[in-house]
């Protein structure tokens, strides 16, 4: 635990809101691409892990977001807007960045290819569904569309698994 006490100016972090700091993130950002860095030289399993990069969007309209669709499987992280993108076997999805448990920002796991909570451990596949934790459901998806190579998501439209199955379960673009 840091015992340093802050400056009497300086903003105080978001008590009890679950998400991240920037410095957290940042240390996670940095784990993530080490072990990307890791993957490509190691083992023949971590090879073909999928790769995670982050990015930002290409435009904005109004809700939708555009991301440019990944020309391999991989997941794509956009903290700004708090939106994950995944491109994986031959389906698109788009998430929110926060687990649906505790809202703690998702951190992908090269080595499992899969989602994990820092918080409570919960485990997703990439493609959101659920595996386990303390989580009830899966990741939360937004509503998105194929646009020529893009992927336009709305991040006005999102589904939970155990309210609004059908829409969740709708929520994946076929490329």
């Amino acid at each position: 635990m840091d015992e340093r006490v802050p400056h009497q100016d300086a903003p105080r972090a978001c008590e009890g809101c679950g998400l991240e700091g920037r410095r957290e993130f940042l240390r996670e950002a940095a784990a993530v691409l080490g072990a990307v860095v890791a993957a490509l030289g190691g083992s023949p399993a971590r090879a073909a892990a999928l790769t995670v990069t982050f990015v930002r969007t290409l435009g904005r309209a109004g809700d939708e977001l555009t991301y440019p669709i990944p020309a391999e499987d991989g997941a794509q992280i956009d903290k700004e807007n708090q939106v994950i993108t995944v491109r994986y076997q031959g389906k698109a999805y788009a998430f929110n960045l926060a687990c649906p448990h505790q809202n703690t920002a998702l951190r992908w796991q090269v080595e499992d290819n899969q989602f994990q909570c820092p918080k409570h451990h919960s485990r997703y596949r990439p493609d959101g569904v659920f595996i386990s934790g303390r989580a009830t459901r899966g990741m939360d998806r937004f509503a998105a569309r194929k646009d020529g190579g893009n992927l336009v998501v709305n991040v006005s439209q999102f589904f939970k698994q155990d309210e609004d199955g059908s829409k969740w379960d709708a929520a994946v673009v076929t490329l």
